[in-house]
Order: structure tokens, then sequence, then C-alpha cells
């Protein structure tokens, strides 16, 4: 899966909180706000205009690593975990970058 096929499918999967997300189509979506971030850091003029585009990306970013979790047999409901200082991120991240549940799960079959 590439970058934007990654993005294509989350922006496509708005609001869906049901089903799996592979890594790619996770990093690569995390990697798109990262880069919108950089770019309203280096560009302070173009500040407002992306921060709103990040704000209505807000839900898919949920949705996406709700799916993300999923993928590795988890609830989406651990991304509650960010409310907590320091160790809530770490433990997500650690989540995030595990390997996929084999076959299918709970949350469904594997994705594409």
């Amino acid at each position: 899966m590439g970058f934007p096929q990654a993005i294509k499918i989350c922006l496509s999967k708005y609001a869906t909180f049901e089903g799996r997300a592979a890594r790619p189509e996770f990093w690569y979506f995390e990697l798109m706000l990262f880069i919108l971030f950089v770019i309203c850091v280096v560009l302070p003029v173009l500040a407002i205009p992306i921060f709103l585009i990040e704000l209505g990306l807000w839900i898919p970013n949920l949705a996406v690593g709700a799916r993300r979790l999923h993928d590795v047999n988890k609830s989406g409901w651990w991304q509650l975990l960010l409310l907590l200082p320091i160790l809530g991120p770490i433990a997500l991240i650690v989540f995030w970058c595990g390997a996929s549940h084999p076959g299918a799960n709970r949350y469904g079959p594997p994705p594409a």
C-alpha cells in the first residue's frame, strides 16, 4: 500500500470505527498529518487554513487509530490512554507498531 492509496482509504472511511487497518494505512495517514503540522510551523501564513484542515481530519485520525488497534486485537477505546501523560502515548505507539493479528479476529477479517 502506498502513501496516496492509504490517504484515500482513510478519507473514504471518514468516520468508520469498525474493521481493521493495516500498519501502512495508519502510519501513512499519521505522516500526512505530521507534514501538515510542519507546514503550519514553517509557513505561519498558512497556519489557519491548515489548522482547520487538521481539525477536520481529527475524526478520521481517531477512526484509523481505532481500526489499527482492532488489527492488533485491541479495543479502540484504548485510545483513551492518550489522556495519560507520557506513558499513555508510549503504550499506544507500542500497540500501533505491533504486528497484525493473523487471520480473522473479533473485529473482522484482516485488511486487504
